[in-house]
């Protein structure tokens, strides 16, 4: 016997409803910024700095992609956001997906309007979180520590702040537990997704690379059908960026030997636009 037109109507509108998957007339974009410290296997500058590590990125994202698209994400963009923003050779991405590489001036996010959800994925904790895995606050090498409305931040802290300003909640995080507990303290009812726990500045315990991107996977998932109920997260205005330098020639942060400085040389900004501070001309 035939289903009733009526009754799939209504089936279809209790799976919108209630489970959070998208019908045909509503698109789901879902922006994916990726980092690489925090990416399955990778626990030290040496991977960071070679094609190993690129190649780890790289699969962290395609598991990223496809735990959207398996969510019902209609469209998904991903940013290369590692250093240069260089890294993942395009060929070995998921086709599905439109990769964003190189610089943006003026923009943390190109392409980031008309996202319903973001996921952060494999970042790290802030600038000296002990135990954090190549820890920092955008620039290892002149970056001591950066606070946000006098709050000590990092990169999860100021990312979300930007994607607020653009109405898009943050809705998953990847990386070290340090870094997991992070994005919890910033955004409450964030997905986390543990990729290792942090030992230290070079080194962590890893979750085997494929069940970490299982696991990628499966939180992709879970964090995209939980997007309604998670909400930008607010920011006073005019807010202030305070930026903690080292001195020429230092250790970057996450060199073991390390030791933070008493008096760094401090740079605080204020304004309508946390992204505008960060983006803009350099202090």
């Amino acid at each position: 016997m035939s289903v009733r037109p009526h009754l799939v109507f209504l089936i279809s509108c209790f799976l919108v409803l209630y489970l959070g998957l998208p019908s045909a007339a509503q698109p789901l974009k879902v922006y994916i910024a990726t980092d690489m410290e925090g990416c399955s296997g990778v626990t030290c500058s040496e991977q960071v700095a070679a094609e190993e590590g690129k190649q780890l990125m790289a699969g962290d994202m395609n598991a990223c992609i496809e735990g959207c698209f398996a969510a019902g994400a209609t469209e998904v963009v991903v940013r290369d956001h590692h250093g240069s923003g260089q890294n993942v050779n395009p060929q070995v991405i998921d086709r599905r997906a439109k990769l964003i590489q190189g610089s943006t001036p003026g923009q943390r996010f190109k392409d980031v309007e008309g996202a319903a959800a973001m996921i952060l994925l494999g970042y790290h904790a802030k600038a000296l979180t002990p135990g954090g895995t190549l820890a920092h606050s955008y620039s290892s090498a002149s970056i001591q520590g950066m606070w946000l409305n006098g709050r000590e931040v990092g990169e999860i802290g100021v990312d979300a702040a930007i994607a607020a300003e653009h109405n898009v909640p943050v809705v998953m995080v990847s990386g070290d537990d340090k870094c997991c507990a992070e994005a919890r303290s910033w955004l409450p009812g964030v997905v986390t997704c543990q990729t290792k726990q942090g030992t230290g500045p070079q080194s962590a315990d890893l979750v085997p690379v494929e069940e970490s991107r299982r696991l990628i996977t499966q939180k992709t998932k879970e964090a995209v059908a939980k997007r309604n109920e998670i909400r930008p997260i607010k920011i006073d205005y005019p807010a202030t960026i305070r930026w903690d330098y080292l001195p020429k020639g230092s250790l970057r942060t996450h060199n073991p030997s390390f030791k933070p400085f008493d008096n760094p040389r401090r740079v605080e900004k204020t304004g309508d636009s946390v992204e505008a501070l960060l983006v803009g001309k350099s202090p």
